[in-house]
C-alpha cells in the first residue's frame, strides 16, 4: 500500500492532482488543503483503495485528515468518493465538532450526502471519535471533560459542550463556561 509520496506537483486534473516522484505522476484525488500546498516539493499523506479494475490513491495534507477519511469508510453507505467530499468541506478540528454537535445538516450541506447517509455518519462516528479523542485531545480538555462527567454529565454531552469553549482557557475557565451555559 502507497501511505505517502513526496515529490514535486505537476499539474491537475479536476479534484485530482498529479505527484511527480523521481519521474513516476501518480494522480491523487486530493483534498483543496493538498492543492494549496502549492507547486515545489510536497508530501502527501495518501490512502490507496485497491479495485478489481482501479488503483485510486486519495491525498491528504495531514496524518489527522486520512484518519478521519479512513473512519468514514467505514461508515456504511460512505465510500471514497463521499468521504473525500466530507473531509475537503472543513477541517477535522470542525468535522469532529460537527459530530459531537449531532450536525446532521452540515453533512446534509454536502452533495451527495442525503438525510441518512447524514446521520449515520454522525450516529456511528461519534462512539469511534470519543475513544480516538482520548489520543487526541489536549490533557487540559480531557481534564475538563473529565471534571463534566465527574459532576454526572455523560460522556458524549461534556465533549459536546466543550466544543464551544475556547481550549486555551484553563480547565476551570473551561468548566466555569459549560456550566454558566447550562444554567
Amino acid at each position: 500500500m502507497i501511505a505517502r509520496l513526496r515529490g514535486r506537483a505537476a499539474g491537475r486534473a479536476g479534484t485530482g492532482l498529479v505527484v511527480d516522484v523521481n519521474g513516476v505522476g501518480y494522480l491523487v484525488h486530493a483534498t483543496p488543503s493538498v492543492h494549496r500546498l502549492g507547486d515545489g516539493e510536497i508530501t502527501v499523506e495518501v490512502h490507496t483503495v485497491v479495485r478489481e479494475d482501479a488503483l485510486q490513491l486519495y491525498g491528504f495534507a495531514s496524518g489527522e485528515e486520512r484518519e478521519l477519511f479512513e473512519l468514514l469508510l467505514g461508515v456504511s453507505g460512505v465510500g471514497p468518493k463521499v468521504a473525500l467530499a466530507i473531509v475537503s468541506g472543513s477541517t477535522p478540528a470542525e468535522l469532529r465538532r460537527a459530530i459531537a454537535r449531532d450536525d446532521v445538516k452540515r453533512f446534509q450541506a454536502i452533495p451527495g450526502i442525503g438525510l441518512k447517509t447524514a446521520q449515520r455518519v454522525v450516529l456511528e462516528l461519534k462512539e469511534k471519535l470519543a475513544s480516538v479523542a482520548d489520543a487526541t485531545t489536549p490533557s487540559g480538555e480531557l481534564v475538563a471533560r473529565d471534571a463534566l462527567v465527574g459532576l454526572g454529565w455523560s460522556l458524549v454531552d461534556a465533549e459536546r459542550a466543550l466544543a464551544d469553549v475556547d481550549e486555551s482557557l484553563s480547565v476551570e475557565e473551561q468548566v466555569r463556561a459549560v456550566l454558566r451555559r447550562a444554567a
